[in-house]
């Protein structure tokens, strides 16, 4: 049984749908990630799963409870919000212990001087110290646990977080962008460390991001959101090899996939940006084709073979390891590809350089962003004449 099951969600805002008919399960032990841009409902689906906001249809199970009309603190999730809300005047061991305390302990028990110290009182408060202890060493915060989170750093303050919300041994975590607010030095190290405590808790964990890296790199399998719908969901390699529309295949991956309007001819092949695709799309003849292909599998030389497009270096990113060749027509004007090269920096703008793109590493769709099946026949040649 999933841990997590969402089925039919809808939620409009005013006369503004949000969502619309959310499919989505997290198995045990997985991480899903709920990627897209700005406004497209993942943290609204996140709230929704929480149960801080009420969907307007739709199911939400947890393990075998239906949860959609239970408040937050019955459904046994734990939550970690973009800004790690932690207490600013409490240590890290008083931020993790305020779940169990407000579980544990009654109100007057926590408030009032004279019962804290009754004997009952004082053997909870040492149950819940063991069990933040316990926690903090599985994280590896012991040392650094009884300071405020102002003397802790961007990845502690992370910890601590995290340890808050599954002190209470829930088995859903849901991280609304925890990352954001950290420097790129310590996301990248954050992000690693949400994956080792995840995988050592064994919690299924649903995640909130806008950062694609993020996504692919943590998650078993990514939900991308476009426009309040679910547009794919999928492993990171079915998402980023073989999106299921042209919205995807442009909103994943960096940089931007390379997309050249084409049409198809009558014998069936494509002809887009000079280059001549021959597939079999089943289209018709002076049928609009879209051709979309990674800049990875965009391949250039110096050399002086007639049958590869002459195209103009127009500028080089050099990124150290590997650079991106932005590639224009001879007469010049906007780049017509750009190319991931290992040896970008031996070619130098205003360079003239042999481009080509096999059939099978390019992706094709019709003209409303659906994918097109084919068979790619022959290796793309360039159309002369």
């Amino acid at each position: 049984m999933p841990a997590l099951s969402v089925r039919g969600v809808c939620k409009s805002f005013g006369s503004g749908a949000v969502l619309a008919d959310i499919d989505l399960t997290v198995a045990e032990g997985e991480i899903v990630s709920l990627l897209g841009p700005s406004g497209c409902g993942k943290s609204t689906l996140l709230r929704i799963v929480a149960g801080l906001e009420r969907a307007d249809r739709g199911v939400v199970q947890i393990g075998s409870r239906d949860v959609s009309s239970l408040p937050p603190g019955a459904r046994n999730v734990a939550m970690v919000f973009q800004s790690l809300a932690l207490y600013p005047h409490l240590t890290g061991r008083q931020n993790i212990a305020l779940p169990l305390r407000a579980r544990r302990l009654t109100r007057l028990q926590r408030m009032l001087g004279p019962l804290r110290f009754s004997p009952s009182v004082r053997s909870i408060e040492r149950e819940i110290d063991g069990a933040v202890d316990d926690i903090a060493g599985r994280l590896d915060i012991q040392g650094v646990i009884d300071r405020v989170p102002g003397r802790l750093s961007g990845g502690q303050r992370q910890r601590v977080a995290i340890g808050r919300a599954l002190v209470r041994d829930s088995r859903l975590l849901l991280l609304d962008e925890p990352l954001s607010s950290l420097d790129a030095k310590v996301r990248v190290q954050a992000r690693d460390e949400i994956v080792q405590i995840q995988r050592a808790f064994g919690v299924a964990c649903v995640f909130v991001t806008h950062d694609q890296g993020e996504a692919l790199a943590i998650s078993d399998r990514v939900a991308v959101m476009l426009g309040g719908r679910v547009a794919q969901f999928g492993t990171p390699a079915e998402i980023y090899r073989d999106p299921v529309s042209l919205a995807v295949a442009r909103f994943v991956g960096t940089p931007t996939i390379n997309v050249l309007d084409g049409v198809a001819d009558a014998s069936g092949r494509v002809l887009a940006g000079g280059f001549v695709f021959d597939v079999r799309l089943g289209t018709t003849a002076g049928q609009k084709v879209s051709v979309a292909v990674r800049p990875e599998n965009v391949r250039i030389a110096p050399g002086h073979d007639e049958s590869r497009p002459l195209l103009r270096v127009a500028r080089i990113e050099d990124h150290g390891h590997d650079g991106l060749v932005h590639l224009a027509g001879r007469d010049g004007g906007e780049a017509l590809l750009v190319a991931r090269a290992g040896r970008a920096l031996a070619f130098r703008p205003g360079d003239e350089v042999r481009a080509a793109i096999s059939a099978d590493d390019a992706l094709y769709f019709s003209e409303d962003g659906s994918r097109l099946a084919g068979l790619p026949v022959a290796i793309a040649a360039y159309a002369r004449g």
